[in-house]
């Protein structure tokens, strides 16, 4: 009987090991995040050609209001990338609220820069599964 707890606190501990290494590998990917929406930012700020949108777009921005929410999205993104390797509980709750943020900022950029979006948008939901399913110190509590 003990033996099937032991096994549980083991598999447990494995689990939390892969999450936390996981997140690790989220703050990378949200600081990358961060530096992607920048140059997509800059790149709508200078009207660049591979920024298009169809004439039957519902959110109706011009590319230089996309660019400026790219770019603060993007540094704020990045911001919280570099916060997230703290582990501190507010950096992964920011990570999960900016990345839900960047992921609908992302859809709504789908039209202008389709490709582009959908892997934005993939990385946004790998961090936030990767940063929920984190618990610090879960391994001393064994």
């Amino acid at each position: 009987m003990s033996g099937k707890g032991v096994a549980m606190s083991d598999e447990s501990l494995v689990k939390q090991g892969v999450a936390a290494a996981t997140s690790m590998v989220a703050a990378i990917v949200l600081l990358t995040i961060g530096i992607l929406h920048v140059l997509s930012g800059v790149s709508a700020l200078m009207k660049d050609d591979l920024v298009v949108a169809g004439p039957e777009y519902i959110y109706q921005f011009d590319t230089t209001a996309w660019g400026w929410i790219h770019l603060v999205l993007g540094v704020i993104v990045a911001a919280v990338g570099v916060m997230l390797f703290t582990g501190a509980t507010w950096a992964r709750v920011g990570a999960m609220v900016i990345c839900a943020l960047s992921l609908l900022a992302n859809f709504l950029w789908l039209p202008h820069y389709p490709w582009w979006s959908v892997v934005m948008i993939v990385l946004d939901v790998f961090v936030i599964w990767a940063v929920a399913t984190w618990k610090p110190g879960y391994e001393e509590r064994l």
